[in-house]
């Protein structure tokens, strides 16, 4: 256990480091197994984040390539190319916004709302075992 004054020095201990690493190795789990769900549904993980940041959008059913971007920590041009081949592949959609031109919606077509709602109801089981195992290694202080 650590003293108080190895905290305020930000000296981590034995056990932050084991937190640290049962944390890293339980998000890698998830996402290896969510890369693999996407690849058994014809989507890449980065196809499935933008239908899913899309659908997630909180008070409308579209979003902006801006907020796409920001979402996935994104480049502007490389989300472009990503909604590019979303929409060639007949999951999205790109409109005009009526309130502002600059702007272009995103939307989700059938089959692209068909397949995130699935690909989310198959991360379920894994997302509960997250909540029930994530040894979340929050320190005095907010680091990681």
């Amino acid at each position: 256990m650590a003293t108080d004054a190895s905290r305020a020095e930000g000296t981590l201990t034995a056990e932050d480091f084991r937190r640290l690493s049962a944390f890293r190795y339980q998000l890698r789990c998830f996402l290896r197994h969510s890369t693999d769900l996407c690849r058994a549904h014809g989507l890449t993980s980065l196809q499935y984040q933008l239908l899913l940041h899309i659908k997630g959008m909180p008070d409308r059913d579209w979003a902006t390539v801006g907020e796409l971007a920001e979402r996935l920590q994104a480049k502007h041009h490389g989300t472009v190319a990503l909604i590019d081949r979303c929409a060639e592949a007949g999951l999205v959609e790109r409109r005009a916004n009526d309130a502002d031109r600059r702007y272009i919606q995103v939307h989700l077509l059938d089959e692209g709302a068909r397949l995130v709602e699935r690909i989310a109801e198959l991360h379920q089981p894994e997302l509960q075992h997250l909540r029930d195992e994530l040894p979340v290694p929050i320190l005095p202080g907010g680091g990681y």
